[in-house]
């Protein structure tokens, strides 16, 4: 068994939320609305457009900022119904979940705002 002390830092991280969910869901035998777990088949032009893709060697990952169609896709819906001109290529990042969505919109904040308190202070004690 390893037995190395884990990182303080590590120690803080809590186990995922769809894993404490899926167990209280089935402890209870409730439904488990945190993953996709459904009891029906999936819809015939769904699975044939999975058939398609997969015949057509469409089976690479998008880009890690989110597939071109995609994100023009939200370009226009944002553009019709906010009327927010976005640029797609600078202002979009598609994520795979709630999880990397938030922690990219923390460092986006948190890394822009040590830039601009940086500069700040670097001004001043230039000053």
């Amino acid at each position: 068994m390893f037995n190395k002390p884990i990182s303080y830092k590590a120690g803080q991280f809590t186990e995922s939320v769809i894993r404490e969910m899926t167990r209280l869901a089935l402890e209870h035998q409730a439904v488990n609305l945190s993953q996709g777990f459904p009891d029906f088949g999936a819809p015939e032009v769904l699975k044939k457009a999975a058939a398609d893709a997969i015949f057509a060697d469409i089976n690479q990952y998008a880009i890690t900022w989110g597939a071109k169609s995609f994100r023009d896709a939200l370009v226009y819906k944002t553009k019709k119904f906010m009327g927010l001109d976005i640029d797609p290529e600078r202002e979009i990042t598609v994520s795979c979940g709630s999880t990397e969505a938030m922690i990219d919109v923390l460092l986006a904040v948190i890394i822009q705002a040590m830039r601009s308190s940086y500069s700040s202070l670097s001004t001043k004690l230039r000053a």
